[in-house]
Formats: structure tokens, C-alpha cells, sequence
């Protein structure tokens, strides 16, 4: 049982009169049935006695009054109002009597069971009929695709979403163009799924179905150990023999996200990127972290910041030395407008100090049989203790089961959930919430950061994953653009769908790097320089950075997968850093960008030419997307061109440069 829900009732025609329908209580039920989705609608109790069916008297804001009805069936005249939905119109005993469909459509309950009991598998879906806003209970109207209309369900007990968010696992639904109340079941889910069952054996499809309907968990927890579950999954009694090809596995791996297309040259409407000399990355070097001392000579003595773009830009050259960050990330993430005095930002903790606990209370007062009643909320909590459990000990902030830092980091996640119930929790959360609490050292502050975080990451937990497709096709884009050999050696050997950064881009490399080096690599991004999506170059720094080694010595679909994921904790922070910000800098200065590029950097067309009020030689032209970055700041930093401005003198610290 995949889903669960008391309170979903019929509302039939058992009623009196014509301004009253009769209610009558079940309870509805996903299940998950070998390779079949059934749903399964039927009464508390089954045998129905007419005496203790409830009564709804309606009017026109759907207020009920409740009221015991006869023993004896009442009629019904043939005229309805017409100003009633027609969901309203009640099933009668007599009219729901279908005949019993071979296929399965509708299963009739024998042996005694009620009339109103009633299952379906989803294979045999059409459509799904939601209520207008407003109209009182919640309710959907199933319909089949032999026109089939099943009774309309209402939930009393909450609303329908998460009974849709859970089909959606399992099917695709869109909305109708004629009717958006209407969900049109996409018939190619089934074809898809069939696909699946028919090209994985047991006992190897029962862990790899799990990717395919839930990416996120996967990506997280099995896929982290992608050496034996790639390799053992797939490997049957003779593996000489039996195991699957790569190029088999690579188009389930594809699969698991529907509607990711990688390659650009089939998408319609993207733009075919040919083969562009880019030129030489320039060197650029880091500078030492952005001190306490410089942050407070950058400040006015009512606490404003003097020059936001000198500090944006020491921050990216540098990050934040730790006594800072719990002061800085509150400007860097949002929670603190940067042209704020200190009494202003004294007045938003207070506000938001109050708005906190007031959301806090309302999770915490929920009784155990009030979570019981509430399958969203009791769902929430169950994953938010699982991924709690598993938190990164090795920093001290998290050591020890009931260390404090693990109850805040419950509660704040738990607190979330009241802030965005719709979105509620999704796994990963936990990773990015843990590195600012941790920075922050306090409930309130951590909270409002992480929301602010949270408000940058949304699309990537969305259930369509619209966002994280968005985010692969863009990466294969810049990629191709970088190194387009690279780019068809991956494809040769079923890697150019880039799905071994899915975990990357979700919970931007929180398990790829040390504690200390996320710090580090995420307050840099959050600068948002040199461009738009400069995590996404940093993926194409990485992957650069390891592709003589794949290609060299040949490795294959399982290699690859194997190789990537072994990365983790293995990656140079400052080394990564300074490949992206070249790459950034290799891009900026091509004078044939492609506009694909353009968008995904946020750079206009106009700017694809060189700046000469900055100073530099044609090769170290500079765009206008960051016009700001590349002033000198103390220690300077090297120029695009590879050269040292002569009157500046470095810091005594030793600069990191690319090998």
C-alpha cells in the first residue's frame, strides 16, 4: 500500500429529499501489485446498513448539516437542478450496476462485499476530474477508458493532492487544454513501463524499479554506491552470458527521467553547437579569504555595506574566513538586504524570530492522533527522521545520536514543512540545510537562510523535475561547447545523458566535497559571479579535469559511473574553483558564442565583444554579465591574458593555480 486515506466518501442517493445526499464513509487505497498500480475505493462497512448512512443537506457554499436517514430507500425524481456541479449528481444503486468488464476496468465485488466497493488498475485511466476552488470538499472523479465514470470521491479529511502527487509516480498526467480541472492520463507511461518490466529479470528489476519511479532517493542512496550497483545489479547467475549490455542500461538510467533529451541536434527548437575554437584557458589564481577587518572598514557606522560589489567579488576570489560567515551568508543568501543599516536588520530578526516559532507551534501541537489523521505530515516526519539519522558525523557540530545539532536540524526541516506544505520535504533537504546550521549556530537565522536557500533550489525537488532536466541538457550544452570530442566519447559509450551529476546538481556537490570545502564552494556560488549558473561550469571543471583518464584508458559505461562516483571527498575545492572561473573567462571572451551559451550564462549578444575600457588586450575581453568582477581587488588577481600587473605587489600567501 503505496497510499492510504479514511474520510473519502460517496455521496449518494439514498438521501430523503432532493436537498440532502447521503455520505458514505470508505477508504481509498494505492497499491502497488507486482507490475500492476491498483486503486481501491471501499466502505468502512461493507455490508451497508442503510440506517446509519449520514446525510448531507447542501446549499450553495457546500455547508453540511448532519442528519440520520430512514430505513426505507427513498426515490429520486429524474430532475436535478442544473445549478449543481454535475459531480453532485448522485450515483443511484441501480445506475452504478455495471456489467462486469473482462478487461478489468471495474471489478464488481462478489461474495457479499458492498455494490459501492470498486478497484481499477491505472493502465485502465483516462482521465481524472478535480473540483472548482471553493466548492467545499476536495473531490476527484475518476473516468476509465471504456467512458466508465466511477462515483465522485470527496476528502473530508484534507484535500486531494497527495493522492494525485502519488499517482504521478506512476503515471503521467496533464492537464486538459479544454478544462483544467481535467488530468489527461499520458497513455506512454504504460508503454514505458512495460519497456522496463520486460528488460530486467528478477531479481535485479525489483532495485532498479526504484530508480525509474524515484530518481531522488536512488541518486542519494543506492546510486552513491553506484561500484556494486551497477555492476552487481545487472550481473545474473553467469555474467559471461547474462549480464546486461551498457547500452541497455544507459537507456533505463535515460528513462528514469521522461522527457530528458540530452542530445541537442534532436531536440527541436535548440540551437546544433558546431565545433568552436575557443582559444587557451587563461590562468587565474584565489586570493586569501575576505577578513573580519575588511568587512568592517567596508561598513558605515549605521551598518550599511560602502562597496557590495568589491566585497561580492573578494568573496568570489577568496570565500569568507569562518568568524565571518555567520554574518556574511545572511547577505550572500538574502535573508539580509545588503543596503540595510544594523537597526534595520535588528527589526527583521525580531519579525522573523516571532513569524518562526508561531510556525513551530503548529507542528508541535499536533497530537499523535491528529498525525495519524494527517498521512502528509506523518510521511514528512518519517523522512525528515531518516535523513536526519544519516547526517555527516565527521563534523563535530553532528556528533552523537541526540547530539542538539541533530533535534535543530529536525525541527527547522519539520518547521519547513509548515512553511511550504505543498512542497513539503523532499530527500536531499537535509544536506543543505545541515552546512547552515551549522555556520549559523541558531534556530531562527538558520531557518530564514535555509528558506532563502531553499528558494534557489526549489525546481530542483519539484516532482517533475522540470528543473533538473533543465539543468542536464544545459550542462551537455556548455560541454559540447567546451570539448566536443569529450563530449561524443561519452555519447559513444551511453554516458551523454550526464546522469552521474544528477547528484551534483541536486544538492549542488554537498557530497562531493569535505565539510569545510562546502563552506567554501557555496558561498562562492552564491556571489552569483562570474554569470548565471556557475555551478554549472564547475561541473564542466570537473569532468574536464578527469577526462584524459577516462579517455585514455577506454572506460566504458560501468567505468565511468564507477570512476565519477569515487570522486567524492577526492576533489580539490581551490583547484575546481579556479578551472571554472578559466572556463567562465574562455567562454566570455569567444566572439562566436553560440546563443545557447548566451542564455544559459546570462550574457546578451551585444556583449560577445571586447571591453576596451577594461584595460586588457583582445584576449581578455570581459562581458557585461559580471562588468565588475575583474577590477582589482586586494591581492590582484591574474589577468585573462596569463600576465601580472608590475605596480601591484601579491600577498605573501602562496596563489593556487590550475596544474
Amino acid at each position: 500500500v503505496v497510499y492510504e486515506q479514511e474520510g473519502v466518501y460517496i455521496h449518494s442517493s439514498y438521501g430523503k429529499n432532493d436537498d440532502q445526499d447521503s455520505l458514505i464513509q470508505g477508504v481509498l487505497r494505492v497499491i502497488e501489485k507486482e507490475n500492476e498500480v491498483i486503486v481501491d475505493w471501499r466502505p468502512l462497512d461493507d455490508t451497508l446498513d442503510t440506517s446509519n448512512i449520514l446525510c448531507a443537506g447542501k446549499d450553495s457554499s457546500s455547508v453540511v448539516e448532519w442528519t440520520q436517514t430512514p430505513k426505507e430507500k427513498c426515490s429520486r425524481g429524474p430532475d436535478r437542478p442544473s445549478s449543481y456541479e454535475a459531480e453532485w449528481d448522485m450515483v443511484t444503486t441501480v445506475s452504478f450496476k455495471k456489467k462486469h468488464h473482462s478487461n478489468g476496468d471495474v471489478t464488481a465485488h462478489a461474495n457479499g462485499e458492498s455494490k459501492w466497493s470498486f478497484l481499477f488498475s491505472l493502465t485502465d485511466l483516462k482521465s481524472i476530474k478535480q473540483n472548482k476552488e471553493g466548492m467545499g470538499w476536495s473531490y476527484l472523479v475518476f473516468c476509465l477508458k471504456d467512458d466508465v465514470k466511477l462515483p465522485a470521491l470527496h476528502f473530508h479529511h484534507g484535500d486531494s493532492k497527495l493522492l494525485i502527487k502519488c499517482l504521478e509516480k506512476h503515471v503521467v498526467l496533464n492537464e486538459s487544454p479544454q478544462d483544467k480541472r481535467i488530468l489527461l492520463v499520458n497513455s506512454q507511461n504504460k508503454s514505458l513501463s512495460q519497456s522496463f518490466e520486460n528488460l530486467f529479470d528478477e531479481p535485479s528489476y525489483g532495485l532498479l524499479q526504484k530508480l525509474k519511479k524515484d530518481p531522488y532517493t536512488v541518486t542519494m542512496g543506492r546510486f552513491s554506491k553506484v561500484t556494486n550497483y551497477i555492476f552487481d545489479s545487472f550481473r545474473l547467475s553467469d555474467t559471461s552470458t547474462q549480464r546486461r549490455p551498457p547500452s541497455e542500461m544507459a537507456d533505463f538510467l535515460n528513462d528514469a527521467i521522461p522527457g530528458l533529451k540530452i542530445n541537442q541536434q534532436e531536440e527541436p527548437g535548440f540551437e546544433v553547437i558546431t565545433r568552436i575554437d575557443l582559444g587557451k584557458q587563461p590562468e587565474v589564481s584565489r586570493r586569501e579569504p575576505l577578513s573580519a577587518e575588511e568587512w568592517a572598514k567596508n561598513m558605515d557606522s549605521e551598518g550599511r555595506i560602502l562597496d557590495v560589489d568589491y566585497i561580492k567579488r573578494s568573496i568570489f576570489k577568496g570565500g569568507l574566513c569562518h568568524t565571518l560567515r555567520k554574518e556574511a551568508w545572511k547577505f550572500l543568501l538574502g535573508y539580509f538586504p545588503w543596503n540595510s543599516t544594523k537597526e534595520e536588520r535588528a527589526n527583521l530578526q525580531k519579525r522573523k524570530t516571532d513569524e518562526y516559532f508561531r510556525m513551530k507551534l503548529q507542528w508541535k501541537s499536533v497530537s499523535e492522533e491528529q498525525e495519524k489523521r494527517n498521512s502528509r505530515l506523518r510521511d514528512y516526519r518519517s523522512l525528515i527522521e531518516k535523513d536526519v539519522n544519516r547526517t555527516d558525523r565527521t563534523n563535530k557540530f553532528y556528533e552523537g545520536e541526540d547530539n542538539p545539532g541533530l533535534i535543530l536540524l529536525h525541527d527547522i526541516l519539520m518547521t519547513y514543512c509548515m512553511y511550504d506544505f505543498d512542497l513539503g520535504y523532499v530527500q536531499g533537504m537535509s544536506d543543505l540545510l545541515s552546512p547552515v546550521l551549522y555556520v549559523m549556530e541558531n534556530e531562527v537565522d538558520a531557518f530564514w537562510c535555509f528558506v532563502s536557500y531553499m528558494d534557489q533550489m526549489h525546481q530542483n525537488f519539484e516532482e517533475q523535475m522540470q528543473g533538473m532536466k533543465t539543468q542536464l541538457i544545459q550542462l551537455s550544452t556548455l560541454l559540447r561547447l567546451l570539448d566536443s570530442g569529450f563530449c561524443s566519447y561519452l555519447e559513444s559509450q551511453d554516458s551523454g545523458y550526464l546522469y552521474f551529476c544528477f547528484r551534483w546538481l541536486l544538492i549542488r556537490f554537498k557530497r562531493e566535497f569535505s565539510f569545510q570545502d562546502i563552506l567554501r564552494l557555496w558561498e562562492v556560488m552564491w556571489t552569483e559571479l562570474p554569470c548565471q549558473n556557475f555551478h554549472l561550469l564547475l561541473c564542466c571543471a570537473i569532468l574536464e579535469s578527469e577526462k584524459q583518464q577516462i579517455m585514455d584508458k577506454h572506460y566504458g559505461f560501468n567505468e565511468i559511473l564507477k570512476h565519477i562516483n569515487e570522486l567524492s571527498m577526492k576533489i580539490d575545492v581551490e583547484y575546481i574553483l579556479c578551472k571554472a572561473e578559466a572556463i567562465s573567462m574562455q567562454m566570455m571572451n569567444c566572439k562566436e558564442l553560440p546563443q545557447a551559451v548566451s542564455e544559459i550564462l546570462g550574457i546578451e549578444s551585444s556583449s560577445v565583444t571586447p571591453d576596451s575600457d577594461t584595460g586588457e588586450d583582445e584576449s581578455g575581453a570581459v562581458l557585461s554579465c559580471a562588468p565588475s568582477l575583474y577590477r582589482s581587488i586586494s591581492p590582484p588577481v591574474i589577468a585573462a591574458n596569463g600576465t601580472r600587473d608590475s605596480t601591484q605587489q601579491m600577498s605573501d600567501t602562496q596563489s593556487l593555480t590550475p596544474a
